[in-house]
């Protein structure tokens, strides 16, 4: 369901929700934990800094760091920046008569299916997946 840049994001945060408050991990070796291309995984969290998620830091010692708590960041604000998932307002089939107030029946049917999958996003924290694990290496 999600997007392998987005998997990397959420994997990577994961990763980092493991730091001490003070500390700073380098794209390079959280690349190498969760099995992601380094250089992309570096653009990544990036582009999460420019979105509040994570902070950087350059130099000796430097690297990436959560920039609020990590139960404090939803997968929704993860994934929504390189997702987009919040486009999914519209129709499943892209046509341009459904909206908020009704469409066509598969637009109908694909409403509760992506309320729910943007519910569990949004309901669901960096904490969470800190805390449950999961396997080390994704496979590309």
């Amino acid at each position: 369901m999600l997007s392998a840049s987005a998997l990397h994001a959420v994997r990577a945060l994961g990763e980092l929700s493991g730091l001490n408050k003070d500390q700073y991990a380098g794209a390079a070796s959280i690349a190498q934990r969760i099995g992601a291309p380094s250089n992309y995984l570096g653009k990544l969290l990036q582009s999460l800094v420019s979105h509040g998620i994570v902070d950087s830091r350059k130099g000796a010692g430097g690297g990436f760091r959560l920039a609020r708590p990590a139960g404090s960041i939803s997968l929704l604000d993860v994934v929504e920046p390189i997702d987009r998932v919040s486009r999914w307002n519209g129709c499943f089939l892209q046509n341009p008569v459904c909206g908020a107030h009704g469409g066509c029946t598969i637009h109908r049917r694909w409403a509760p299916v992506r309320d729910a999958y943007l519910a569990l996003l949004r309901e669901s924290t960096v904490a969470e997946v800190q805390d449950n694990g999961f396997p080390g290496r994704m496979e590309r």
